[in-house]
Parts: structure tokens; C-alpha cells; sequence
């Protein structure tokens, strides 16, 4: 059988089409070939440099000589880029001051207005919520003796709980996932137009609600995330309405999606390991190394992007300012230079760590709630469910970026 990609160790570089079947169900065998032939490489379907060392990635997540913005540098003809689409527009304004894509000194201010609500001690006193949610959850469909995980499980646990801390109504989870999904779906290789007009339409709703409800606590203020955009300042400076717009967007969409993609793939993780669930879950320290060794083994985000923003020379690679660089996650996670036996799951191991979170002033500003949810859901699964097991194959989801399953069908 032939493989869905090629190395070129000689030209340092590849090809691999993200939207085969072969290749985003498994594109570690890509990444075990990467690292033995060129782990700096020159991804042809993408038409940018990719480097996928664990040492590399760490460097590059936290080197100023990259960003992810470059417009507030130079303009979009001096860069060769194509003009805004006039059919987009929506879903650009919603990452327009997105966190995610900000630079300081903007970046700096912004995410020190929101940083609060996320740190270590706030989020941990959310434990006893996310512990009744998710047996809530599970009663709901514990008799039934068979479950589609993804749906019933790993999505509504993270989605009600951001909803909730933004102050939204725990019951607007399944559209706030609705219009996150088809926004989401803008990241995948080769997004066709029917895509950007549906995420433009989901963008313009999910800002029409969310403009009802900043004026509802501009009116009447409340204890809640949302309130507290629109109201903290630093130096005498608060968030426009379109900044607090694109961060609770942000929140509300990377507060699931990372999760999700974890906990499906991680319990896939477990039941195909043949390890005892018990043993991984039997203490609070092996809880948090079970989960740690979900997000090394199979990362929920693979390719994260950024700019050079002056002319830089890296491992013999000669980048001009303005181009593209493909940071990738998950093959950073199964480095051999790095981890012994990369490919095999041990929340046991000794050489733990991954950077399915980034690292530098774009770590993952909800890292910590994350694992809170990541512990108490799977720990809790398997306690409720100790008979849990396969009962067909897990699909991915066609979006290379974001590695997810699909479906999880199980049976206990």
C-alpha cells in the first residue's frame, strides 16, 4: 500500500495532503518519517517552512523574531497578499483583536485584563462544578449501555462551563458549539467558499447575541466573565465592545474545542492501550500524568502558524520577513530525540512534557482549566463506566489542524 506522503530528505521537503483520509487519521507515520529524514522541511501542499524538533518547537513558540501578526508591520501588497474577502468580512472582524493573533504592546494590555479569571487558584474553585456537571452528564446516559462520546460527553462538559463563566446561560451550550464548529471549520486546508459564507453567517450571529448581551451588562451589571471585560481597566484603560466581542469568541471557541478534541482522544488512547484505567486514574498526581501523557501522545492541535517578522536564518533555512512558519505540535510531542518510545502511550513515563499548549505570551491563556476539566471528566468516566470499551472504530474529523474525533462510539 502506498503512503498518503513523501519525504525528500535531499530538497528538505514533503508533501502530504491534509484532506486524505490516510493522513489526518494518522499522521504520525508523516511525522516518524519527518524526523528521521528532515525535521525542518519544506511542506509543498502548504507552500511554507515546517519544523516539527520538540527543542525547535519549544525555541520558535517563544522567539519575538516571530509572531502571529505582520500587518502592523507592513501592508498586504508590500507582503503579496490577497485583499479581504468581501464575503468574510464578519468572521474577520470576530479576529480582528483576537488574543490569539495580537502582538504587544496590544496583546500585553488585552491579556492582562483577562488573565485573572483564568489563573491556577480562580479556576480551581471551579472543581466542584465541572465534578456535578460531568456526573450529571453521565447519568444522563449511563443506562443506556452505549454512547457516542464526542456529542454526549466530551463536548457539552467544556462548552457549559465557559458559557457559565462568561455568564451565558448553560443551556446556549449546544448553539454557542453550533456556531464555534462552523466558524472553526475556516482552519481546514482548502476551505471552499460555501464554508466562508456559512462561518460569516455564524459569526454574524454569534456577534448579534453577544451585542445583546454586552448591553444587558452594561445596563445592569453582574459577577460574571462578560462583566468583567467590560468593566476592569488597566491604566485607566478599558476594552472597546469589539475587543470584549472577539475575546469571549476566542474563549468560547478555544474554551471547547481543545478540550473536546483531549478528552475523545485520550479515552481512545486508554481503551486501546490495554492499561488497567483504574491505575491511571488511582491518585491525584497519576490523574494529572494521565492527562498530561493524553495531550503528548495525541495532540488536539497539530500546526500552529506564524510570521518572521524580520529576516531570519534557522537551522540552514533562510526565511525572508513576512513568511509563514508551520509550528507542528503533535510531531513535536513524538520527538525521539526527545521521548523514549515516543509512539507508545505511558502515563507512567519519566520523560513527560508536550507543547500541545504553545509556550511564550500565546500559551494557552485556559491551560489551567483545561486540565481541571481534562482530570475530573476522564477520571470520573471511568469510575462511572468501568467497563467502558470500543464499539467501532473512532473517525477523525477531516481539519488536519485540529486533531479530533469525529465519533467515539462506545458500549459498556
Amino acid at each position: 500500500m502506498s503512503l498518503p506522503f513523501s519525504v525528500d530528505a535531499l530538497t528538505r521537503s514533503a508533501t502530504a495532503a491534509p484532506r486524505e483520509i490516510a493522513f489526518y487519521h494518522d499522521p504520525y507515520a508523516f511525522y516518524d518519517a519527518v524526523h528521521a529524514e528532515t525535521p525542518a522541511f519544506r511542506w509543498n501542499d502548504y507552500g511554507h517552512w515546517c519544523f516539527a524538533g520538540f527543542r525547535e518547537v519549544s525555541a520558535l513558540l517563544r522567539d519575538k523574531r516571530f509572531g502571529r501578526q505582520i500587518l502592523h508591520l507592513a501592508t498586504r501588497e508590500a507582503l503579496g497578499m490577497p485583499a479581504p474577502k468581501a464575503h468574510t468580512a464578519a468572521f474577520d472582524q470576530t479576529e480582528k483583536y483576537t488574543l490569539l493573533n495580537l502582538e504587544p504592546p496590544a496583546h500585553t494590555r488585552l491579556r492582562a485584563l483577562v488573565n485573572r479569571a483564568f489563573v491556577s487558584r480562580h479556576v480551581e474553585q471551579l472543581r466542584p462544578r465541572i465534578e456535578r456537571l460531568t456526573h450529571e452528564i453521565i447519568d444522563g446516559f449511563e443506562a443506556d449501555g452505549g454512547a457516542e462520546l464526542i456529542q454526549s460527553f466530551a463536548a457539552p462538559i467544556p462548552a457549559i462551563v465557559i458559557a457559565e463563566m462568561l455568564g451565558l446561560p448553560a443551556e446556549m451550550a449546544p448553539q454557542l458549539l453550533g456556531w464555534s464548529n462552523r466558524m472553526v471549520a475556516m482552519y481546514m486546508f482548502g476551505v471552499t467558499e460555501a464554508t466562508e459564507r456559512d462561518a460569516n453567517q455564524a459569526s454574524i450571529d454569534f456577534m448579534d447575541y453577544l451585542r445583546t448581551e454586552t448591553a444587558e451588562r452594561r445596563a445592569a451589571p453582574r459577577e460574571d466573565l462578560l462583566t468583567h471585560m467590560l468593566t476592569a481597566e488597566i491604566d485607566g484603560q478599558q476594552l472597546s465592545d469589539d475587543e470584549v466581542m472577539s475575546t469571549a469568541i476566542l474563549l468560547l471557541n478555544a474554551g471547547h474545542e481543545a478540550t473536546v478534541h483531549t478528552t475523545g482522544n485520550g479515552v481512545k488512547a486508554i481503551l486501546e492501550s490495554g492499561l488497567d484505567p483504574q491505575s491511571l486514574f488511582a491518585t491525584d498526581a497519576q490523574t494529572a500524568a494521565t492527562v498530561e501523557e493524553c495531550l503528548r501522545y495525541d495532540a488536539p492541535l497539530h500546526m500552529f502558524t506564524r510570521y518572521a517578522l524580520q529576516d531570519v536564518e534557522l537551522d540552514g533555512v533562510s526565511l525572508k520577513f513576512g513568511d509563514t512558519i508551520g509550528l507542528l505540535l503533535g510531531a513535536a510531542n513524538r520527538d525521539p530525540r526527545r521521548f523514549t518510545e515516543p509512539n507508545r502511550f505511558d502515563p507512567f513515563r519519566t520523560d513527560g512534557a508536550n507543547v500541545s499548549f504553545g509556550a511564550g505570551i500565546h500559551f494557552c491563556i485556559g491551560a489551567p482549566l483545561a486540565r481541571i476539566e481534562l482530570q475530573v471528566a476522564m477520571k470520573t468516566l471511568f469510575e462511572r463506566l468501568p467497563n467502558l470499551r470500543l464499539a467501532a472504530a473512532p473517525e477523525y474529523k477531516n481539519v488536519y489542524h485540529f486533531h479530533g474525533l469525529d465519533r467515539l462510539d462506545v458500549t459498556w
